[in-house]
């Protein structure tokens, strides 16, 4: 079996959801299975500490996840137009890679949400594509045959899944949303197995 990482950040537990749907997509894919992650939120009080091990869901990432990964499924709220802090630290973190081209050549595809329509679902989709691009990962979105794409009244780009949550995070993912995150899923899994087996 392949792993392909699903690493996400979620603070109210939209982007948690959509990870796990786009770990359903990946799932599906003969020969391949989702390892899913997590990163410990950031504080400004220096003193703050996360427990080593998460309380609950996922495990938090290492780099060792992404080395081992074929793909990469990246997912974060979206912050002022941009991914989230925690996500960004970590993301931070990853020059030793860098320097080594480790993911050099590695799929990647990106998904988040945003508390309104206009909050900056592409402009954080097309930010987190930067360091990918820096670390040389062959980026994907979601092309329009993909018909969701073109009913959808929520979320939903070509650059990747997205999410309205809405301004409390009660909005639950519509029917398109949920199947363009399967769909991203099954897609990137699909090209990082015949990359992986090139």
């Amino acid at each position: 079996m392949w792993d392909v990482l699903v690493l996400y950040y979620s603070r109210t537990g939209a982007v948690k959801r959509m990870a796990q749907l786009v770990a359903r997509g990946v799932d599906s894919v003969p020969g391949t299975r989702a390892r899913i992650r997590t990163v410990p939120a950031v504080s400004t009080v220096c003193e703050a500490t996360q427990p080593d091990i998460p309380v609950d869901g996922p495990p938090y990432v290492a780099l060792q996840d992404l080395e081992e990964c074929i793909g990469l499924a990246l997912g974060s709220p979206t912050r002022f137009g941009n991914m989230a802090a925690p996500l960004k630290h970590f993301i931070d973190s990853t020059s030793g890679l860098w320097l080594r081209g480790a993911l050099e050549g590695k799929p990647a595809a990106l998904f988040t949400s945003t508390a309104s329509m206009h909050g900056g679902q592409e402009s954080t989709l097309l930010s987190m594509m930067l360091p990918l691009l820096h670390h040389g990962m062959i980026l994907m979105g979601l092309p329009y045959t993909e018909a969701d794409l073109n009913t959808t009244h929520g979320g939903g780009t070509p650059y990747g899944a997205s999410h309205v949550a809405g301004a409390a995070g009660e909005r639950a993912l519509s029917a398109e949303e949920q199947r363009l995150c399967t769909a991203l899923g099954r897609r990137l899994a699909a090209v990082s197995l015949k990359q992986a087996r090139a």
